[in-house]
């Protein structure tokens, strides 16, 4: 059994996050209290009771999941996890990205915090509200997209933003556009074309001034190569150095998170089972849709701590 943890992204966070787990762990209250002070706020109190609408502010969701995430992994260390040993790969969902560095030693707790407090602020800050769109577009091929954000660049920046697998690709850019190109999936034959309830146009050209801001923070902050390989959201392929992984960062601002690559990476290269540490279960639901050989298993309370642990000690 070759093993890689992943780690969730946006979308997946829900008011008592991480609740069970404080209550449960010693490692997970530490984890959380970090957090906290790393931010100067009690995030953790807005992880477990809400409201709703706060947990879901972008710089507040960002820190959030890592949290949960990394809470599960140092649970899981307590336990007698040894990363290096037992686990091949990391990978995370856009910020989940950070959790897996996090984990594999990249950046320290705090640090990692703080980057996404930075990042959730500055996505949030680049695009004027009503200015960008997102929309799932349901049911067609990847070509087919490339094609559709293509024609419709001609109104205005127009991209894929998330290849989710699973018959599933987030499109992003100025509203107009995202909408044409909606449209025009439509006409192509996708199932469906759902514009998304989201503040920004993440992952999109129109998050330049987001990039810049991050290419600044991650200069500043202490980085560490990653203690087993980091698959990189747009490059879909095994990242080591420190310096490069900085460098994708940046880019995977504006860039395209390659999931369903990553996850077909994971099968081609004897990757056997996916655990996703931390809040939700969704990217387990795409790994399952994308490649039935691979074995997906969500771990976010303290039951599936214990039957993960037992697993991983085998």
């Amino acid at each position: 059994m070759t093993i890689a943890f992943t780690f969730p992204g946006q979308g997946s966070q829900a008011v008592g996050m991480g609740k069970d787990l404080a209550e449960n762990f010693a490692e997970a209250r530490a984890v959380f209290d970090e957090v906290d002070e790393a931010l100067g706020e009690s995030l953790s109190d807005v992880m477990f009771n809400g409201p709703e609408e706060s947990l879901t502010l972008t710089a507040n969701a960002q820190p959030a999941l890592m949290a949960v995430s990394i809470a599960v992994v140092r649970i899981l260390e307590a336990k007698g996890l040894d990363l290096k040993s037992k686990v091949a790969y990391v990978a995370g969902h856009s910020l989940g990205e950070y959790s897996a560095l996090c984990a594999a030693g990249t950046f320290s707790l705090t640090d990692t915090a703080r980057l996404l407090r930075i990042r959730g602020n500055a996505m949030q800050a680049a695009v004027p509200v009503g200015v960008g769109a997102m929309a799932a577009i349901i049911g067609l091929e990847h070509a087919d997209v490339v094609a559709v954000c293509e024609e419709a660049a001609a109104t205005g920046a127009c991209q894929i933003a998330n290849d989710n697998g699973g018959g599933q690709i987030v499109i992003s850019g100025e509203k107009a556009a995202v909408e044409k190109a909606a449209g025009l999936a439509t006409d192509k034959g996708a199932k469906r074309a759902i514009l998304l309830p989201v503040s920004a146009p993440f992952h999109s050209a129109l998050m330049a001034p987001a990039a810049d801001a991050m290419r600044e923070a991650l200069a500043k902050v202490a980085k560490s190569d990653p203690v087993v390989p980091v698959i990189a959201n747009v490059r879909a392929a095994p990242v080591t150095t420190a310096d490069e992984i900085a460098n994708l960062l940046v880019e995977q601002v504006t860039g395209q998170v390659r999931w369903r690559e990553t996850v077909e990476w994971f099968a081609g290269n004897g990757v056997t089972t996916l655990y996703e540490l931390g809040s939700g279960k969704v990217l387990t639901g795409l790994a399952r849709r994308i490649d039935k050989t691979i074995n997906g298993i969500s771990v976010n309370g303290p039951a599936d701590i214990d039957a993960t642990v037992t697993a991983l000690m085998a």
